[in-house]
C-alpha cells in the first residue's frame, strides 16, 4: 500500500468508488469499452472490502452508483429539468449502495468472490422490480452488446451475463489482493483459482458463440421492412403535429411500395412501424384509418402500427396493431409494462407540488396478453407469430419471456425515442435488443420514430441500422424459428437461484458476525495498523 493510501485511506476509497462507477458507465453504449465493466466491479469490490463497517460499504457503493447512473441517465431530464434525472439516479444508486453493504458483509466467507458476485445479482434483481415495477436500465448485461460475454445470454439470459461480468470483477479483485498476500499453499491455490476465473469466464462467452444460430438458420424466411418516418421536432411536444408524424410513416412506406413496383426493393411480407407512429387513434379517427388502410393495400403487406388508443374512460393504451390492408385492424399488443413518471404518474397529486411537468405525464393503463401478434402473409402460409416489446418493455426480462412462451418466431421492438432528444438513450436501448436476440435465439427488428432503427440477427449482430433524425427504411430476409434457447427454457430460474444463493450467503455472514469476530480483509490490515480500528455497525 502506498504512503498516500496509508495516510488518507478514506480519500483513496472515495476516489476509488467514483472511478469504479465511471468505469462501469464507460462500458455502456455508444462506447464499445465493454471490458471496463469487470474492471469497475473489481475496483468497487476492493474499496468496499477495505472499509471496516457495513455503513462504509453502503456509502462507498452509493458513491459509485451515483458516478455510474448520473452520467448514464441525463436523457431522463432533457426536457423536464434535472430533478427527475437526479432523483432516478439516486434511487438506482441506492441499490449499488446495498451491493456495497452486502459485499462487505459476505466478503469474510471462504470463496467470497462468488458470494459477492451473487449479491450483485440480488441487488440488480431488486432494482429491476422495485419500486413501481422497477427500473432495469443500467444492468451490467446491457453494456455487453459488443463484448465477449454477450453469447452467455443464450444460456443464462441477461441475469447470467450480468453475473458473469460481476464474477470476473470480484475474481480480479481477489487476484489483486492475493498478489499482495503471498503466504503458503492456500495462497497459491486461491490466486490460481482467481486467475482462472478471470480468464475462463469471458473466454466461455467466446466458446458459447459457436452455439448461437447462424443468421440464416430457421424454419422458413420472410422479408421484413422497418419504417423510420422521423418526426417534425424532438422533445415532449414532438406529437403536437401528430398528423405529420403519421404522414411521415405513410410517405416512407409508400416510397418503399414504389421501389418494390420498380424492382428496386423486395416485396416485404411484414412492415413494422414504430411506437407512436400514429398518435391519432386510428380506431376513432376515420382519416387516420383510411390513410393506414390505403398504404397497407399499396405495399401489399400487413403493417404493425404503433398507435395511441383512447379508451372509453379517457385513459389511453399504447398499442401495436396488425393492420391487414382492406380488412383493417386485426390483433394487437397493448403495452403491458408502462413507464412510471412518463406514461403514467404515481401519486400525481403529491408529485405535482414538485414539478410543473407532473400533469404532462400520461394517463396510460397497462395492457394484458402474451406479447404476441399474428400477421397473416398475403402470399399464404401459416400466420407469423411476432413477439412485441414496446420501447421500455425491452428492458424487462418478462416481456419477451411471455412472447416466447406464446410461440414467437420473430421479435420486434417498436420504439419512440424522439422524447429523449439526441442522447445516448437510443444506443443503450439498442444494446438491450441485442441481448434479447441472443437470449431467445430470434432475429429482432427495432423500428424507431427518429432512430436508431435496426435489424439484429440471432447472434446479436446489428446487420443494418439507420442514422438518427432522418426518414429511412430497412429491409431484410429474416428466418423464423420455433426452437428455444436454454435461457428461454429456464426463464427466471438462473436469476432466482443466484438470488437464493446470495440470500444464504448473507444469512450465513450475519450469523457469523453475531457469533464470532470476523477477520478483516487482508488488504486493509496495513491501514488498520496505522489509523486504528473503527467501530463496527
Amino acid at each position: 500500500m502506498t504512503a498516500a493510501a496509508t495516510r488518507h485511506p478514506a480519500l483513496v476509497r472515495l476516489i476509488g468508488a467514483i472511478v469504479a462507477g465511471l468505469l462501469i458507465y464507460a462500458s455502456f453504449p455508444p462506447r464499445t469499452c465493454w471490458y471496463l465493466a469487470p474492471l469497475g466491479i473489481a475496483l468497487l469490490t476492493l474499496v468496499v472490502r477495505s472499509t471496516r463497517t457495513l455503513r462504509g460499504g453502503f456509502g462507498y457503493g452509493l458513491l459509485a452508483g451515483l458516478a455510474f447512473f448520473v452520467p448514464l441517465l441525463p436523457w431522463t431530464g432533457i426536457y423536464v429539468g434535472p430533478m427527475p434525472w437526479l432523483g432516478l439516479s439516486l434511487a438506482c444508486a441506492i441499490y449499488v449502495g446495498l451491493f456495497g453493504l452486502l459485499a462487505r458483509l459476505v466478503s469474510v466467507l471462504p470463496g467470497w468472490p462468488l458470494w459477492v458476485a451473487t449479491t450483485w445479482t440480488l441487488t440488480e434483481w431488486g432494482r429491476s422490480n422495485f419500486p413501481f415495477g422497477g427500473f432495469p436500465w443500467g444492468r451490467l448485461a446491457f453494456g455487453q452488446g459488443d463484448g465477449w460475454y454477450l453469447p452467455l445470454a443464450w444460456l443464462g439470459g441477461a441475469p447470467g451475463v450480468s453475473f458473469a461480468v460481476a464474477l470476473t470483477g470480484t475474481a480480479l479483485a481477489a487476484f489483486i489482493i492475493g498478489l499482495r498476500e503471498r503466504r503458503g499453499v492456500r495462497w497459491r491455490i486461491g490466486i490460481a483459482t482467481a486467475a482462472a476465473v478471470v480468464v475462463l469466464v469471458p473466454v466461455a462467452g467466446l466458446i458459447f458463440r459457436t452455439a448461437l444460430p447462424a443468421p440464416t438458420d430457421g424454419d422458413r424466411t420472410i422479408t421484413v421492412a422497418a419504417i423510420q418516418g422521423s418526426v417534425p421536432r424532438l422533445g415532449l411536444d414532438f406529437n403536437a403535429q401528430r398528423r405529420a408524424v403519421l404522414d411521415n410513416h405513410v410517405r416512407e412506406t409508400a416510397a418503399l411500395a414504389d421501389a418494390v413496383a420498380a424492382g428496386r426493393a423486395a416485396q416485404p411480407d411484414v412492415v413494422i412501424w414504430p411506437e407512436n407512429s400514429s398518435d391519432i387513434d386510428p380506431l376513432r379517427n376515420s382519416d387516420a384509418y383510411a390513410e393506414i388502410t390505403a398504404v397497407s393495400e399499396r405495399i401489399h403487406a400487413p403493417i404493425l402500427v404503433g398507435a395511441v388508443l383512447v379508451n372509453d374512460d379517457e385513459t389511453t393504451t399504447n398499442s401495436v396493431i396488425v393492420w391487414n390492408g382492406a380488412d383493417g385492424p386485426g390483433e394487437r399488443h397493448d403495452k403491458k409494462i408502462i413507464q412510471p413518471f412518463g406514461e403514467y404518474l404515481p401519486y400525481r397529486d403529491f408529485f405535482r407540488h414538485f414539478s410543473k411537468y407532473a400533469d404532462r405525464a400520461g394517463y396510460f393503463v397497462p395492457g394484458h396478453g402474451d406479447g404476441v401478434v399474428h400477421a397473416q402473409l398475403l402470399r399464404g402460409g401459416a400466420p407469423v407469430a411476432i413477439g412485441v416489446a414496446t420501447c421500455y418493455e425491452v428492458a424487462f426480462d418478462r416481456a419477451f419471456e411471455d412472447s416466447m412462451h406464446a410461440g414467437a418466431q420473430l421479435l420486434t421492438v417498436p420504439t419512440n425515442n424522439a422524447t429523449f432528444g439526441d442522447s445516448e438513450m437510443t444506443y443503450q436501448q439498442l444494446a438491450m435488443s441485442r441481448v434479447r436476440a441472443v437470449e431467445h435465439g430470434r432475429a429482432l427488428v427495432v423500428a424507431a420514430t427518429s432512430g436508431v432503427s435496426a435489424i439484429i440477427t440471432a447472434d446479436g449482430t446489428v446487420q443494418q441500422e439507420t442514422s438518427k433524425f432522418v426518414p429511412a427504411r430497412l429491409e431484410a430476409a429474416l428466418p423464423l424459428r420455433h426452437n428455444t434457447t436454454p435461457a428461454t427454457a429456464l426463464a427466471s430460474w438462473p436469476e432466482w437461484v443466484l438470488c437464493i444463493v446470495a440470500g444464504i450467503a448473507v444469512v450465513a455472514s450475519a450469523i457469523r458476525r453475531r457469533t464470532m469476530p470476523s477477520p478483516e480483509p487482508a488488504d486493509d490490515e496495513a491501514v488498520g495498523d496505522r489509523v486504528g480500528r473503527q467501530p463496527r455497525m
